[in-house]
């Protein structure tokens, strides 16, 4: 048995802090990492001030069909691969910094993130195992998520053709009428400035 250098190591520790940091499970730092369990335990509860979360994994892989998790999957999933094709990322670099691309997407453009690290591991797998496939949208020519043996012909992805309930939920209502409210308390005249009472 090979013993690892000391910046092996290192690297290894900065690895599960990053992945720790953005949420991992322990599975995910197992399958990723060549750390001994104990030591990511003892990382884990540094980091995040608690023991890890026990639990199952997700998996399956319908999860990721519904309309907003598949723009969210497709998003991610995209950038990962842009990541480990042109910029040259290794698997993990690809996975942490596609996943904070998300995050800080998500954040720009004000949307809550549906994607946890662990789903984009999960899907980034799913990939891998050749259960899951990008689809290219007959409309707008992106690549979205599908099932591996879906049809591949003019399909629309759930950009292009949202089903008929998208946003229509008590989340989304409220948030419209939060905005509602906001333009009814400042309004503004056609020159542009809020008359004074």
């Amino acid at each position: 048995m090979t013993r690892r250098s000391l910046t092996e190591d290192a690297q290894e520790v900065f690895r599960a802090i990053a992945l720790i940091e953005l949420g991992a499970r322990m599975q995910v730092l197992e399958s990723e990492l060549s750390l001994s369990r104990d030591r990511m335990i003892r990382l884990y509860r540094e980091i995040r001030g608690v023991s890890p979360p026990k639990g199952m994994l997700p998996f399956s892989a319908d999860w990721y069909m519904t309309w907003l998790a598949n723009i969210h999957a497709s998003l991610f999933y995209n950038t990962y691969l842009f990541l480990k094709n042109e910029a040259r990322c290794s698997h993990l670099d690809a996975l942490t910094k596609g996943f904070r691309l998300y995050l800080e997407h998500c954040r720009h453009s004000g949307t809550e993130p549906v994607l946890d690290l662990t789903r984009a591991w999960t899907l980034v797998r799913f990939f891998d195992a050749d259960i899951l496939q990008l689809t290219p949208c007959c409309r707008c020519g992106g690549k979205f998520v599908a099932h591996r043996h879906d049809l591949q012909h003019n399909v629309v992805c759930g950009a292009c053709q949202p089903p008929s309930r998208a946003g229509k939920t008590k989340k989304a209502a409220a948030a419209r009428r939060g905005a509602t409210q906001t333009e009814s308390d400042h309004p503004v005249t056609s020159g542009g400035i809020a008359e004074a009472a």
